[in-house]
Protein backbone atom coordinates (compact mmCIF):
# COMPACT_ATOMS: atom_id res chain seq x y z
CA UNK A 1 0.00 0.00 0.00
CA UNK A 2 1.07 3.60 -0.93
CA UNK A 3 0.78 6.10 1.70
CA UNK A 4 2.80 9.26 0.88
CA UNK A 5 4.09 9.98 -2.12
CA UNK A 6 2.24 10.47 -5.77
CA UNK A 7 5.25 8.27 -7.90
CA UNK A 8 4.24 5.79 -10.21
CA UNK A 9 5.26 2.63 -10.98
CA UNK A 10 8.02 1.81 -13.25
CA UNK A 11 7.80 -1.78 -14.55
CA UNK A 12 9.38 -1.14 -18.29
CA UNK A 13 11.40 1.44 -19.95
CA UNK A 14 11.02 1.51 -23.78
CA UNK A 15 12.36 3.91 -25.66
CA UNK A 16 15.71 5.14 -27.81
CA UNK A 17 19.13 4.89 -26.89
CA UNK A 18 21.18 8.02 -26.61
CA UNK A 19 25.47 6.90 -27.25
CA UNK A 20 27.47 9.27 -25.03
CA UNK A 21 30.34 6.96 -24.75
CA UNK A 22 33.10 9.35 -22.78
CA UNK A 23 34.26 8.56 -19.41
CA UNK A 24 34.42 10.04 -16.01
CA UNK A 25 31.52 12.27 -16.74
CA UNK A 26 31.66 14.69 -13.35
CA UNK A 27 28.64 15.91 -12.49
CA UNK A 28 29.86 19.93 -13.01
CA UNK A 29 29.73 18.45 -16.73
CA UNK A 30 26.26 17.40 -16.60
CA UNK A 31 24.82 20.80 -14.68
CA UNK A 32 27.71 23.76 -14.17
CA UNK A 33 27.80 25.17 -11.20
CA UNK A 34 26.62 28.70 -12.56
CA UNK A 35 23.16 27.29 -13.32
CA UNK A 36 22.44 26.11 -9.55
CA UNK A 37 20.52 28.56 -8.67
CA UNK A 38 17.13 27.21 -8.26
CA UNK A 39 14.98 26.51 -5.34
CA UNK A 40 13.24 23.72 -6.79
CA UNK A 41 13.80 20.76 -8.74
CA UNK A 42 12.81 21.69 -12.18
CA UNK A 43 14.40 24.27 -14.42
CA UNK A 44 18.04 22.72 -15.40
CA UNK A 45 17.52 20.15 -18.10
CA UNK A 46 17.69 23.46 -20.27
CA UNK A 47 21.61 23.81 -18.66
CA UNK A 48 22.10 19.73 -18.74
CA UNK A 49 25.52 18.87 -20.89
CA UNK A 50 25.53 22.90 -21.75
CA UNK A 51 29.19 22.58 -22.35
CA UNK A 52 29.58 19.94 -24.13
CA UNK A 53 26.63 21.10 -26.46
CA UNK A 54 28.31 24.23 -27.00
CA UNK A 55 31.72 23.15 -27.48
CA UNK A 56 30.52 20.88 -30.14
CA UNK A 57 27.86 21.36 -32.64
CA UNK A 58 27.87 17.97 -33.69
CA UNK A 59 27.24 16.56 -29.81
CA UNK A 60 24.97 13.95 -29.59
CA UNK A 61 22.14 16.11 -27.52
CA UNK A 62 22.59 18.83 -30.16
CA UNK A 63 20.59 15.95 -32.71
CA UNK A 64 17.64 16.48 -32.61
CA UNK A 65 16.33 13.06 -32.99
CA UNK A 66 18.60 12.16 -29.93
CA UNK A 67 16.53 14.89 -28.59
CA UNK A 68 13.60 12.43 -26.98
CA UNK A 69 15.77 9.68 -26.32
CA UNK A 70 14.72 7.77 -22.79
CA UNK A 71 18.15 5.52 -22.20
CA UNK A 72 21.40 7.40 -22.35
CA UNK A 73 24.69 5.10 -22.87
CA UNK A 74 27.89 6.07 -21.96
CA UNK A 75 31.64 5.57 -20.58
CA UNK A 76 33.03 4.66 -16.49
CA UNK A 77 32.63 6.45 -14.08
CA UNK A 78 29.52 8.57 -14.71
CA UNK A 79 28.55 10.89 -12.21
CA UNK A 80 31.71 11.37 -10.51
CA UNK A 81 32.81 14.76 -8.46
CA UNK A 82 30.48 16.66 -6.55
CA UNK A 83 27.64 15.67 -4.69
CA UNK A 84 25.09 17.70 -6.13
CA UNK A 85 21.44 15.48 -6.51
CA UNK A 86 20.76 18.37 -9.51
CA UNK A 87 22.55 16.34 -12.11
CA UNK A 88 19.77 13.63 -11.25
CA UNK A 89 17.21 16.34 -11.52
CA UNK A 90 18.64 17.74 -14.93
CA UNK A 91 18.93 14.63 -16.56
CA UNK A 92 15.79 13.42 -15.27
CA UNK A 93 14.16 16.43 -16.74
CA UNK A 94 16.27 15.57 -20.27
CA UNK A 95 13.55 13.00 -20.38
CA UNK A 96 15.92 10.24 -19.72
CA UNK A 97 14.66 7.38 -17.40
CA UNK A 98 17.67 5.12 -17.21
CA UNK A 99 21.47 5.33 -17.70
CA UNK A 100 23.68 2.52 -18.75
CA UNK A 101 27.24 2.06 -18.03
CA UNK A 102 30.42 0.23 -16.74
CA UNK A 103 30.42 2.45 -13.92
CA UNK A 104 29.23 4.72 -11.85
CA UNK A 105 30.22 6.83 -8.87
CA UNK A 106 28.49 6.28 -5.26
CA UNK A 107 27.38 9.54 -4.19
CA UNK A 108 25.10 9.59 -7.94
CA UNK A 109 24.10 5.99 -7.58
CA UNK A 110 22.28 7.07 -4.31
CA UNK A 111 20.90 10.18 -5.76
CA UNK A 112 19.50 8.65 -8.71
CA UNK A 113 17.68 5.63 -6.71
CA UNK A 114 16.35 8.68 -4.46
CA UNK A 115 14.39 10.11 -7.80
CA UNK A 116 13.67 7.30 -9.17
CA UNK A 117 16.51 7.02 -12.24
CA UNK A 118 17.44 3.84 -13.28
CA UNK A 119 21.20 3.02 -13.55
CA UNK A 120 22.02 -0.37 -15.03
CA UNK A 121 25.68 -1.23 -14.77
CA UNK A 122 27.45 -3.34 -18.01
CA UNK A 123 30.71 -3.83 -19.30
CA UNK A 124 32.27 -1.87 -21.17
CA UNK A 125 32.15 -4.39 -24.15
CA UNK A 126 28.17 -4.23 -23.85
CA UNK A 127 27.83 -0.16 -23.54
CA UNK A 128 30.26 -0.09 -26.75
CA UNK A 129 27.85 -2.05 -28.93
CA UNK A 130 24.94 -0.47 -27.82
CA UNK A 131 26.43 3.10 -28.76
CA UNK A 132 27.89 1.56 -31.62
CA UNK A 133 24.54 0.13 -32.46
CA UNK A 134 22.44 3.25 -31.66
CA UNK A 135 25.00 5.52 -34.15
CA UNK A 136 24.46 3.39 -37.03
CA UNK A 137 20.53 3.39 -36.97
CA UNK A 138 18.91 4.80 -33.91
CA UNK A 139 17.85 1.60 -31.67
CA UNK A 140 14.73 1.86 -29.52
CA UNK A 141 15.97 -0.48 -26.30
CA UNK A 142 13.27 -2.10 -23.88
CA UNK A 143 14.35 -2.28 -20.31
CA UNK A 144 12.06 -5.10 -18.30
CA UNK A 145 12.81 -4.17 -14.59
CA UNK A 146 10.61 -6.85 -13.28
CA UNK A 147 12.84 -9.80 -15.08
CA UNK A 148 16.00 -7.33 -15.49
CA UNK A 149 16.32 -8.17 -18.79
CA UNK A 150 16.64 -5.99 -22.09
CA UNK A 151 17.03 -5.72 -25.49
CA UNK A 152 17.16 -3.88 -28.69
CA UNK A 153 16.31 -5.04 -32.11
CA UNK A 154 19.80 -7.06 -31.49
CA UNK A 155 21.71 -7.34 -28.26
CA UNK A 156 19.55 -9.18 -25.14
CA UNK A 157 21.40 -8.79 -21.92
CA UNK A 158 20.39 -9.40 -18.33
CA UNK A 159 21.20 -7.13 -15.70
CA UNK A 160 21.10 -6.89 -12.10
CA UNK A 161 20.33 -3.73 -9.77
CA UNK A 162 19.76 -2.99 -6.23
CA UNK A 163 17.24 -5.05 -4.91
CA UNK A 164 15.39 -2.61 -3.01
CA UNK A 165 15.42 0.14 -5.71
CA UNK A 166 13.85 -2.44 -7.83
CA UNK A 167 11.24 -3.63 -5.58
CA UNK A 168 10.32 0.37 -4.79
CA UNK A 169 10.31 1.79 -8.22
CA UNK A 170 8.17 -1.24 -9.68
CA UNK A 171 5.61 -1.08 -7.14
CA UNK A 172 5.83 3.10 -7.37
CA UNK A 173 6.77 3.27 -3.75
CA UNK A 174 9.20 5.86 -2.28
CA UNK A 175 11.61 4.87 0.61
CA UNK A 176 9.03 6.99 2.65
CA UNK A 177 6.21 5.16 1.44
CA UNK A 178 8.45 1.60 2.51
CA UNK A 179 8.84 2.29 5.62
CA UNK A 180 5.12 3.68 6.36
CA UNK A 181 3.81 0.41 4.89
CA UNK A 182 6.07 -1.19 7.56
CA UNK A 183 4.62 1.32 10.23
CA UNK A 184 3.23 -1.83 12.50
CA UNK A 185 6.04 -3.94 12.12
CA UNK A 186 8.53 -0.95 13.60
CA UNK A 187 5.96 0.01 16.17
CA UNK A 188 6.10 -3.41 17.50
CA UNK A 189 9.77 -3.89 17.54
CA UNK A 190 9.96 -0.20 19.28
CA UNK A 191 8.04 -1.71 21.94
CA UNK A 192 9.69 -5.00 22.27
CA UNK A 193 13.41 -3.31 22.74
CA UNK A 194 11.79 -0.50 24.60
CA UNK A 195 10.84 -3.33 27.30
CA UNK A 196 14.29 -5.45 27.34
CA UNK A 197 16.56 -2.17 27.24
CA UNK A 198 16.12 -0.15 30.24
CA UNK A 199 18.27 2.99 28.85
CA UNK A 200 15.41 3.19 26.02
CA UNK A 201 12.89 4.45 28.76
CA UNK A 202 12.77 8.04 29.97
CA UNK A 203 13.06 8.98 33.52
CA UNK A 204 9.60 9.40 34.07
CA UNK A 205 8.98 6.03 32.64
CA UNK A 206 11.21 3.99 35.07
CA UNK A 207 10.38 6.27 38.35
CA UNK A 208 13.56 8.34 39.06
CA UNK A 209 12.74 11.97 40.09
CA UNK A 210 15.26 14.43 40.60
Amino acid sequence: MKLTSDTSAITHINGLCAPMMINDIDTDIIIPAQYLTQTSKSGYGQHAFSRLKQADPGFILNQPHYQRAKVLITGDNFGCGSSREHAVWAIQELGFEAIIAPSFADIFSNNARKNGLVLIQKPMSICKQLAAQSIETPQTIEIDLLNSKAHTSDIHFDFVINSFFQHCITQGYSELDYLMAHQSQINKHKTLAKNSRLFLHTAEEIGVTS
